[in-house]
């Protein structure tokens, strides 16, 4: 009956230490994610949605093995250094910082230690988020989209399609650390319209209208992306031919659009928060630099606005939406 007794206890024993690691792995937070952003959620869903996708691919669902505080600049990037300090006090894994330069920078100056994948339009080195781009050497990596060298690209293809029109305005955000150097190869051929908050939108078009430019490029920014229904209403109300920076854009019933795929860089974004959370260091990721760009002609909308497209750009075209 001894031995009977005993080996009841070992059992019982074995089991415990079986289930003991289970139960406690159960209790265990999960790691979570702060997704710091400079724009609004509601009309930057599908940026969401991609980033959710990247997460994916590295084997991270939300809700399920990973969690994700979002916190939103709605357009005000004198909110972006709270909103991150926010998120190091809250001890997060790691921070996406996105929508723009100033929502990085307001990252990296919040801390030290917690990893940061950024997403910016220039590049980072000039910033001090990074060494080098092979070698980044601190707690942050991410994409650079190159939005400086895409106005020239802008500018070539609206003068291929409207080679009489003389005057030529950018819409840039002054507000935007990067908004000058976004500019500078294109300033001496385009009357720069700078704003610095909604409100100074539809007064820029007006100023538009009135002296008379006859093409429009809409800079990078996610100020005109927050905005995207308003810029494209005010393109068609004035009879404006204007060129954006994402599909999502032409899609919504601008002319034409052409730039880097943007969901694609926040699937990246996340498939290198992923490899984080998997204990790869920021420091040992290079910044990676976009694959995919992205022409798209709204034909539809040329026709509203009396435009014939140029043969040669609907065969440039990677999209054509009739």
């Amino acid at each position: 009956m001894a031995i009977v007794g005993r080996r009841q206890f070992i059992s019982a024993l074995g089991g415990a230490t079986v289930a003991w690691p289970l139960g406690a792995r159960a209790q265990q937070p999960l790691p979570v994610i702060g997704f710091l952003h400079s724009g609004s959620a509601g009309p930057l869903a599908y940026q969401v949605a991609a980033f959710n996708q990247g997460l994916n691919e590295t084997g991270y669902v939300e809700g399920q093995n990973v969690a994700i505080e979002y916190r939103w600049a709605e357009g005000h990037n004198d909110r972006l250094s709270v909103l991150a300090a926010d998120l190091v006090q809250r001890q997060v894994a790691v921070i996406a910082a996105t929508g723009g330069t100033a929502s990085a920078l307001s990252a990296k100056a919040s801390t030290s230690t917690i990893p940061i994948v950024f997403l910016i339009g220039d590049d980072p080195v000039k910033y001090g988020l990074a060494a080098s781009l092979n070698h980044p050497g601190g707690n942050a990596t991410g994409m650079t989209l190159l939005s400086s060298m895409l106005g020239g690209k802008r500018l070539e293809i609206m003068r291929e399609l409207m080679p009489g029109a003389s005057k030529i305005a950018v819409l840039v955000n002054q507000q935007s650390p990067r908004a000058e150097a976004d500019v500078k190869d294109i300033q001496d051929a385009a009357r720069v319209l700078r704003v610095g908050t909604e409100s100074e939108i539809e007064s820029a078009f007006a100023t538009f209208v009135r002296e008379g430019a006859g093409m429009l490029l809409v800079n990078t920014d996610t100020l005109f992306m927050t905005r995207r229904d308003e810029l494209i209403a005010l393109a068609a109300r004035h009879g404006v031919a204007a060129i954006y920076f994402d599909r999502q854009f032409a899609a919504a019933g601008g002319l034409m659009s052409y730039g880097t795929n943007i969901s694609d860089v926040y699937r990246q974004v996340s498939v290198y928060i992923g490899r984080i959370l998997k204990g790869e260091k920021p420091a040992d990721l290079p910044v990676q630099q976009p694959t995919k760009f992205e022409f798209v002609i709204n034909l539809k909308t040329a026709k509203s606005l009396g435009l014939e497209i140029p043969a040669k750009l609907l065969a440039l075209a990677d999209e054509v939406i009739e």
